[in-house]
């Protein structure tokens, strides 16, 4: 957190009793209002990680709902980064959460209204398919991760099958399928998939296995992915991907002029990547 507004919200939290969650999730709230306003020029969407929020409990999940209506009062599509997955009732509740409608005493309720949800595609088809309901009624979307952008995804989604293709490539393949009932009319899947934007040499051929599916690319800045690693994930419109930063906007400077610093850092991001995509 910049420093002044660290030092305000420090001198509110009551001292010596190991509270401070309200004041903690009320500075999460004003900084991440001020990132938002500044980078809604330049950007297409906004990716709440949601556990930084819910570790300070009720006031960080409330900090987390004010956010989510900031952004898509910004006109930012809002994608909740919470990689949720389960079997049956409990992936339904996960996704009646997020991007569905949960049920109330005397009909359904309003959920978190996030435009996209990130999902964890584990538990298989069964443990999707509420998501993918819940898509199809509401007219929202999932990104299922596929390809993370951490060096120790290798260890499970690197794994060679008997047919010879790699575990990521086979989940490739899932994510197609799942997609095909939920063509928009771009030609678009609801259903995406997350990708690494610092695997390069894995995007050109995920593009090839999911021709349909949005990628949702972290890793780019602080992480090392750059404009030209992750060209291949985009179609000869220029559509097809969204490109992810954090630190590298978030954090672009740490005094006062955060917001502004923030804004100047989302606009070079993007001229980075039009640039790159020619």
């Amino acid at each position: 957190m910049p420093a002044p507004l660290l030092d305000r919200f420090r001198a509110q939290a009551p001292q010596g009793c190991g509270c401070g969650r309200k004041e903690v999730a009320e500075c999460f709230e004003e900084f991440s209002a001020a990132i938002i306003d500044a980078v809604a020029p330049h950007a297409a969407a906004v990716k709440l990680q949601l556990a930084c929020f819910e570790q300070y409990g009720p006031p960080g999940f409330k900090a987390f709902r004010h956010l989510v209506r900031r952004a898509a009062k910004a006109g930012l599509i809002v994608i909740a980064d919470a990689k949720r997955g389960d079997i049956g009732l409990s992936a339904q509740a996960y996704s009646s959460a997020f991007i569905g409608s949960p049920a109330g005493m005397n009909g359904p309720l309003r959920g978190l209204e996030i435009d996209a949800l990130t999902v964890n595609p584990l538990f298989g088809q069964d443990g999707l398919e509420p998501f993918l309901d819940d898509c199809r009624r509401h007219g929202k979307g999932i990104f299922v991760l596929v390809k993370t952008s951490n060096p120790g995804s290798a260890q499970l989604q690197d794994l060679r099958l008997e047919n010879g293709s790699l575990w990521y490539e086979h989940l490739a393949g899932l994510v197609d399928g799942w997609g095909a009932g939920l063509i928009g009319a771009e030609g678009y899947s609801s259903v995406g998939a997350v990708v690494g934007a610092t695997h390069p040499e894995a995007i050109g051929r995920l593009r090839q296995l999911m021709p349909r599916a949005f990628f949702l690319l972290p890793g780019y800045g602080a992480q090392g992915a750059g404009a030209a690693d992750v060209a291949a994930a985009f179609d000869c419109d220029g559509l097809g991907a969204l490109v992810t930063a954090s630190r590298s906007i978030i954090y672009a400077v740490s005094d006062a002029d955060f917001a502004a610093a923030a804004g100047e850092a989302a606009r070079r991001m993007k001229e980075e990547l039009w640039s790159a995509l020619g």
